[in-house]
């Protein structure tokens, strides 16, 4: 770090494009949390059951996404779809890699909270003429929320951390933009350094804000 001197102006200029990746960055992240939930719950009912085909389909999404990087899922969705003759977007390929690691993991942190409520909360529920589908919706998963909830916003701050990723496959969200400015302006420190500062707040904010919505639903 010896002579060297740091130069800002050049990133402020470039500021409302960081910001632009920021956003970007951010609508992955909310988009997959969405989709990895909706893929997590059924997961983890079917991996509660402990048999059937939809306990070896789920147990299988949750090895293989669990137990290999976030990177070689990018790099399977962008270039190993591409050589099958199927070519997507890079931010369709982000999106379905992040959701597909957020699905596995947060079958898990489902099926932890599924643990967690009573047996018989089931059985009320159906004594009262719901179906399964109903009972889960209406009795067994508003609770669930409350338990693995932080647990979620987590899952959610790591999806929005892994959309970096993206700048590998030529994504321009907020580490794909911090990346092609340096290029150009060969000023790395400067402007890794501010990107590093809008991850953090990001997920600062993410956290203050779950922490709100939490004493606002469940201790008001």
């Amino acid at each position: 770090m010896n002579g060297y001197n740091f130069y800002w102006p050049i990133v402020w200029d470039a500021l409302p494009q960081l910001l632009a990746g920021a956003w970007i960055s951010l609508q992955i992240a909310f988009l997959s949390l969405i989709i990895g939930t909706l893929f997590a719950m059924p997961m983890a009912v079917a991996r509660q059951s402990g048999e059937g085909w939809s306990y070896r389909v789920a147990t299988a999404w949750v090895e293989l996404s669990r137990n290999t990087p976030v990177l070689f899922q990018v790099y399977m969705m962008y270039f190993g779809l591409g050589t099958l003759g199927i070519n997507i977007s890079s931010y369709a390929s982000v999106l379905t890699a992040i959701s597909f690691n957020n699905a596995g993991y947060l079958a898990e942190i489902f099926r932890g909270g599924l643990a967690a409520i009573p047996r018989q909360q089931m059985s009320a529920a159906r004594s009262l003429g719901m179906n399964s589908l109903q009972s889960f919706l209406h009795v067994i998963f508003p609770q669930v929320f409350k338990v693995i909830f932080f647990a979620f916003v987590t899952q959610g701050i790591w999806g929005l951390l892994n959309t970096s990723l993206g700048m590998l496959v030529g994504l321009r969200e907020l580490a794909g933009t911090a990346q092609y400015a340096q290029s150009q302006s060969f000023r790395t420190f400067e402007f890794f350094i501010v990107t590093a500062a809008i991850y953090y707040l990001m997920a600062k904010i993410l956290q203050l804000s779950a922490q709100l919505a939490f004493r606002f639903m469940y201790r008001s």
